[in-house]
Parts: structure tokens; sequence; C-alpha cells
């Protein structure tokens, strides 16, 4: 895996405001591979116990959390979400779209 991108991966992440949520398409765009948002999860994935990657504000493109597997248990991701103002419903973003953060929209350092 390219150290770089991983890197790059890591930053965004990190720049998500709470309140927030973002896919793993868009971060792999502004990270330099549009192609690689299997890639994003990956990396993600090993990351998810790091206090400071806000793994649980990344969903798939349409709001999913597909990735709640991958947490400690099936119902955390979507706590963490909802404990920060995010509804969600069955697993999904409600109205999605309101609470979508695009990267490569705002300045992240």
């Amino acid at each position: 895996m390219n150290g770089d991108f991983e890197e790059k991966v890591l930053r965004i992440v990190k720049c998500i405001p709470a309140g927030k949520v973002t896919t793993y398409g868009l971060i792999a765009r502004a990270a330099g591979n549009e192609s690689a948002a299997r890639m994003v999860g990956w990396i993600l994935n090993r990351m998810k116990f790091n206090p400071e990657i806000p793994a649980h504000r990344v969903v798939n493109r349409n709001g999913m959390l597909t990735g709640k597997w991958h947490f400690e248990t099936p119902d955390l991701m979507a706590s963490l979400l909802i404990s920060e103002g995010i509804p969600v419903k069955n697993d999904r973003i409600d109205r999605f779209k309101s609470y979508l953060w695009i990267p490569e929209l705002n300045h992240c350092e």
C-alpha cells in the first residue's frame, strides 16, 4: 500500500468535523486516487480504535454504515454518529446530503 496515499487519507479523516460525514470515494478522490475507495476502507479498518481517527464519520456513497461490522460492536458506529447529532435510521444517515462533508471543498491541514 502506498504510504503517501495512506498519510493523505488519515489527514483527511482527521479533518472531518463532528456532526459531519464523508464517503470512502470522496476521501479517495481528495487523496489522489479516485478508484481507491476500498483501499480507504482497509486503511480505516486498521485505525478504527485510534481515537485520533474518527473512522465512524466515513460511510458509503449512499450514506450507509457499511463499516459498522468492523467496530467493537455493530451498534457503536451509529451510536457515535448519533452522539454527534447525526440521525441514523436503519444503518443509514437520515438526510445524508445535509451532513455530507466534501474534502475537496474544505481546507484541511
